[in-house]
């Protein structure tokens, strides 16, 4: 709910995942319910992180392609998710997630077809809850964006962020 040019971050980020895609549903946090013109879909396994995230989108039947994203990364493009979304259909891929600029790579920034469910739920089903371990099984491909992609997680990346956001 941090303010971000002129909304809050989470309405900025739905935003560009609306742009690229037509249409978007926050998973989790029922409680924002109401507060913003978005839709919340609870948590299937609330207390799991962010591949139980992962599930609830995928189970949701919203489609075949779900493009996944962070609600915490506030200098999102919606040109990559697009490319994200080419790239999956392009290749037939069954999961493609974002590298960026330091090579790091983002699995809260990819898309993730919906027969990957199975083996997310395994994975929780096992306690295994590394996303990266999630994205090797899955043979994720990848898509590099051109600059660092800012997941803010701390006041002070908050604060390095909105530095940088305001010196580009």
């Amino acid at each position: 709910m941090l303010p971000w040019r002129n909304q809050t971050l989470v309405e900025n980020v739905a935003s560009k995942v609306r742009d690229a895609t037509g249409n978007v549903a926050l998973v989790g946090r029922p409680a924002i319910d109401g507060l913003i013109d978005i839709e919340c879909i609870p948590d299937v396994r609330p207390g799991f992180g962010p591949l139980s995230g992962i599930e609830t989108a995928l189970s949701s039947g919203r489609g075949d392609l779900n493009l996944i994203v962070a609600c915490d990364l506030p200098l999102l493009e919606s040109e990559w998710l697009k490319s994200l979304i080419h790239t999956t259909v392009s290749r037939e891929a069954k999961c493609v997630v974002a590298t960026d600029a330091a090579g790091r790579v983002h699995p809260l920034c990819g898309v993730y077809r919906s027969d990957c469910l199975p083996h997310v739920s395994k994975a929780l089903d096992e306690g295994r809850l590394k996303l990266m371990d999630l994205i090797e099984e899955l043979r994720a491909e990848f898509v590099e964006v051109p600059v660092p992609i800012w997941n803010i997680n701390t006041p002070e990346e908050w604060q390095a962020c909105r530095d940088f956001a305001h010196g580009r």
